[in-house]
């Protein structure tokens, strides 16, 4: 139905190429022209200043789902104003004893207007129908948690 690339470049500039000594930093190149700055998590070498790629997940569980709920919202007659999501993912062993992000907590703090308001049910079916209609947590095995905002 649709492609989606990114070219990620990574080069080794002249270190040393041990374990502890080579820079984890790198671009992500997308089709549209936007380069994101990126690099592994403070825990495994990387710069703390860049995007990493666990975060980078999280934001795109988090975006994800709050497009579908968007849509959702709109096509139910409510009146979204504002939409901010605290997002947690947790990286531990899964079942298999390899590190995974195994859950990510939403926490999603949403304002309505309008003279339509959903009630707490109506809220609730968002929320499960747009976990269920989003493309990304429907390409992965990590546990996704709706939860009020933090």
């Amino acid at each position: 139905m649709s492609e989606h690339r990114a070219t990620i470049r990574w080069s080794r500039s002249g270190a040393d190429f041990g374990y502890k000594n080579y820079s984890r930093d790198h671009v992500w190149l997308f089709d549209n022209g936007v380069v994101v700055r990126g690099s592994a998590a403070p825990a495994y070498l990387g710069n703390p200043h860049l995007v990493d790629p666990e975060s980078a997940f999280v934001a795109a569980l988090s975006s994800c789902h709050m497009l579908t709920f968007l849509t959702l919202a709109s096509n139910k007659g409510f009146v979204v104003d504002s939409y901010e999501d605290g997002a947690v993912g947790f990286l531990e062993k899964n079942a298999n004893g390899k590190l995974a992000v195994i859950r990510v907590d939403l926490h999603p703090s949403i304002v309505f207007s309008g003279d339509t308001q959903p009630t707490q049910a109506e809220l609730d079916w968002l929320h499960d129908k747009a976990h269920r209609e989003c493309f990304i947590a429907n390409s992965v095995t990590t546990k996704v948690n709706v939860a009020p905002p933090k």
